[in-house]
């Protein structure tokens, strides 16, 4: 059983703060300040360069890849740790484009993360004009996959409102349609259980820095799925995806497997911070984290909708139909949020009228939940919101 009072304790949660936000940015996990420390000390201060062979830097890709391999169902030796989404978003893409030649037309949705269409639009004009990215409503997805279409391209779970794509049937839908699918787990990595083999899937990627509590800026990851590890050609072919990196061989040749996605030097700093993150979940079952994060989530939408009829549900009422996160509409959201910010219940706006809270079980539980809800009803039934200092925009909303 997943001990979430002893998950808890172990990150550093502010006093007089509930942190519903870790679907932007996990908080620290309390082992990660000492880690790092430590690795900046002994290994990079005191061993310098001899790290990457003693202190197994270059090893830590693959490691962490397995680690987290588990909570979103990869095959072993199939997921790796390094670079950023957006790199790891490129290269499924381009990847899965060139294994299904004779098809120009990429399929995602309008509730998509705007950078992985950004991605997209950016690598197809680069191929020619004879391509196309077919962006749909989410909920007209599977009547769209049909056969003219390359891939499928999809975030699980919905940025703004957490609805939840159904990944095994819409895998099963684009396989039957000769399609191939990259999947974005930024908001289903630690938020739910992913089965990634179990579906089929042919791509995923993912972040770290949300669920996961790898810190502002932690790498991404990527998954092949073994049917196409050893043909999958990578567009972006870095020094350390070569067969063989430190025989600077001026022509690439891809290396084995999984490891054909390494692009640049991993940011191993990082990645010990994330280590100490993934101690925690090594702790927990997806299983347990998922129907306890159901459980508060409907806990979050029962009491504000019982103490603030002002906002609207933007996210599926049905937990099954939903990730890790709650969302609400507010013509003055942005302003509510900043208020709430400011009596320490941290959650985030995405526009236009989105205020978005995130659950993770492993550091939120009942009280918190409803305390939250005690100060966003003051917050609304007093329209505390209605200041001015909380209609100016930060750069980061």
């Amino acid at each position: 059983m997943t001990d979430f009072a002893a998950t808890k304790a172990m990150f550093h949660l502010p006093e007089g703060t509930i942190y519903l936000d870790g679907n932007s940015l996990g908080p620290l996990p309390r082992a990660a300040t000492e880690r790092v420390g430590n690795m900046m000390q002994h290994e990079w201060g005191d061993m310098l360069i001899t790290g990457w062979n003693k202190a197994g830097w270059m090893q830590k890709s693959r490691d962490l890849g397995d680690r987290i391999g588990r909570l979103i169902g990869a095959e072993p030796g199939h997921v790796i740790v390094g670079d950023t989404l957006s790199i790891k978003v490129y290269q499924a893409l381009a990847s899965a484009l060139e294994l299904n030649p004779g098809r120009k037309v990429v399929l995602s949705d309008n509730g998509n993360f705007p950078s992985d269409l950004y991605i997209a639009q950016g690598l197809l004009t680069s191929l020619g004009a004879e391509y196309e990215l077919r962006v749909v409503d989410p909920e007209a997805v599977e009547e769209n996959i049909t056969d003219d279409i390359a891939v499928l391209m999809l975030t699980e779970v919905d940025y703004r409102t957490g609805r939840k794509h159904d990944m095994r049937a819409l895998t099963a839908k684009a396989h039957e349609m000769g399609v191939l699918t990259v999947w974005d787990l930024a908001h289903s990595a630690g938020a739910l259980p992913v089965d990634l083999a179990g579906c089929g899937a042919d791509f995923g990627v993912g972040c770290t820095y949300k669920y996961l509590n790898g810190g502002p800026g932690a790498p991404a990851f990527i998954y092949v799925a073994p049917r196409y590890a050893e043909k999958a050609r990578p567009a972006l072919s870095g020094w350390l995806g070569h067969e063989a990196p430190f025989a600077f061989d001026l022509d690439y040749r891809p290396g084995r497997g999984v490891e054909r996605m390494r692009v640049g030097t991993p940011p191993v700093l990082q990645m010990t911070s994330l280590e100490a993150a993934m101690d925690i979940w090594d702790m927990a079952d997806m299983a347990e984290v998922r129907a306890k994060s159901m459980q508060l989530c409907d806990l979050f939408i029962a009491e504000v909708e019982a103490k603030c009829p002002q906002l609207e549900l933007a996210s599926p009422r049905d937990a099954a139909y939903r990730g890790s996160q709650v969302s609400f509409k507010f013509r003055e959201g942005y302003a509510a949020m900043q208020a709430l910010i400011a009596r320490g219940v941290i959650g985030d706006f995405r526009a236009p009228d989105i205020m978005r809270f995130g659950f993770t079980p492993l550091y939120i539980d009942e009280a918190d939940v409803r305390a939250a809800t005690d100060i966003i009803a003051d917050v609304m039934t007093n329209a505390l919101w209605d200041n001015p200092e909380y209609k100016i925009r930060n750069a980061v909303t």
